[in-house]
């Protein structure tokens, strides 16, 4: 038998369902305001993904602080919403190399981007590099937005008010040193800074990253709060060290990294070293005088993988590297290095193996 509660909560859901439908069927004409008020029907219903998308098109109509706020904290709710059925099997078919390809891992333009593409890069090979994916006009939003976000988390931390556009920390994090730990490593997490999560999201969504990612993995992705993170690096940063993901991640994860280069990586600013062939293990980590546990020493790396050739891709201004966290890799730097890198490293997780020590956004 239903009890009071669950039929009075049902009967105000469907009050705002039926709001919803009255708002959709009142015109066509987009107005900010009607989306907003299309969203906040949604949300009170209880359908938070259509929520999500409603209160985004209100924001590409008009751009609203709290609303980026609010959109930040929606994904977070919708997460939990989610019905996660059981894991698909894994890993799945992965695609054989055409004739003729060489070694290494794939290089490919934006127009041969698939989902049997990527599975054959990742689970083949280690990752796959995709030239000019993100047109200029996006990577110069993004590189302004990422210049916004450091200014204002600056301007916040000595107690200035009305910068939430660009600074409003996520409450709660699953790692709340995090973001000490990333503030050291020349990163801000995205999230902390809602006009730049939004910029990113729209970024994925035109991109139609989403799309692939959820084909790659079977099922709808997350991105999480502590692993979505924009980088302005120098080549002040310490010293980098060998890691795979999946040292600190739960066994049996599902992810993808889209790795975004918004500038030159590489040559004249740091970038990414990589192992290029697929590791079906996580190597010895914290040995040999490595002070942390999940670091892998260089003395591992020799010997667990001798003779191996280390990869340092130049990155233009749009290219995506994709991976997971099985990806043996660290920060490229040169101590002589004069540009600065501008990145976005954004961490995509399988929903229904999603990690307790991470905190979720749904895609």
């Amino acid at each position: 038998m239903q009890s009071l509660v669950s039929v009075l909560t049902e009967g105000r859901r469907r009050r705002w369902r039926d709001r919803a439908t009255a708002i959709r069927a009142s015109g066509s004409d987009a107005s900010p305001e009607r989306a907003v008020a299309l969203g906040e029907a949604l949300e009170r219903a209880g359908d938070l993904m259509d929520a999500i998308s409603a209160l985004t098109g209100a924001n590409r109509l008009r751009p609203d602080a709290a609303i980026e706020r609010r959109l930040v904290r929606l994904r977070r709710k919708a997460f939990t919403r989610l019905a996660r059925p059981t894991p698909p099997p894994w890993p799945p078919t992965v695609p054989e190399d055409p004739p003729g390809t060489p070694p290494g891992p794939p290089v490919i333009g934006s127009d041969a981007l698939t989902v049997a593409t990527l599975r054959n890069g990742i689970l083949r090979h280690g990752s796959l590099l995709v030239r000019g994916l993100i047109p200029p006009s996006r990577v110069a939003r993004l590189r302004a937005a990422i210049d916004h976000a450091f200014d204002a988390r600056e301007t916040g931390a000595a107690g200035t008010v009305g910068i939430a556009p660009w600074w409003d920390p996520v409450e709660r994090v699953a790692k709340d040193a995090w973001r000490h730990w990333t503030r050291l490593g020349q990163g801000l997490l995205t999230a902390d800074s809602p006009r730049a999560f939004f910029e990113f999201m729209e970024t994925v969504q035109e991109l139609r990253l989403d799309e692939l990612i959820t084909g790659y993995l079977g099922e709808r992705p997350a991105v999480s709060v502590e692993k979505c993170v924009l980088r302005r690096t120098d080549a002040s940063l310490n010293d980098p060290l060998w890691h795979q993901d999946g040292a600190f991640l739960r066994q049996g994860c599902r992810t993808v990294n889209a790795w975004f280069a918004l500038s030159r990586c590489g040559v004249d600013a740091p970038g990414l070293d990589l192992v290029p062939v697929r590791l079906e293990r996580i190597l010895p980590t914290g040995r040999d005088g490595i002070w942390f546990d999940w670091a892998v020493s260089e003395e591992t790396l020799r010997h667990e993988l001798p003779g191996i050739s280390i990869w340092r891709p130049e990155l233009e201004p749009g290219d995506v590297l994709l991976f997971d966290h099985m990806l043996l890799h660290r920060t490229a730097i040169d101590r002589n290095m004069p540009a600065v890198r501008y990145a976005i490293e954004s961490w995509f997780f399988a929903s229904s193996v999603y990690p307790v020590t991470s905190t979720p956004l749904v895609v």
